[in-house]
């Protein structure tokens, strides 16, 4: 009967330190796993963020040569009305 105490004993001590390991080993996998799709979600960010911004970028660059051509167009208006008046 002491033995089989002893040899219950044992691999209940056993059981608890690779019960605890494999608790460890699956949080660290499970953290992992949550690292690297928070990772993924950060690149596809900023790759819309770089597309959205090239395109701001694009549409500013417009929006300045039209107002460009309205000053030339505004100057020429003036240089007219100076001209009449």
């Amino acid at each position: 009967m002491t033995d089989t105490v002893f040899f219950v004993t044992i691999l209940l001590i056993l059981g608890t330190v690779l019960t605890i390991f494999g608790m460890k080993y699956g949080a660290a996998a499970v953290a992992a796993r949550s690292r690297a799709q928070s990772e993924t979600g950060y690149r596809e960010l900023a790759e819309r963020a770089a597309t959205f911004q090239s395109k701001s970028a694009a549409s500013l660059a417009s929006i300045e040569a039209d107002l460009a051509a309205v000053a030339a167009r505004l100057a020429s208006v003036e240089k007219i009305l100076k001209d009449v008046g």
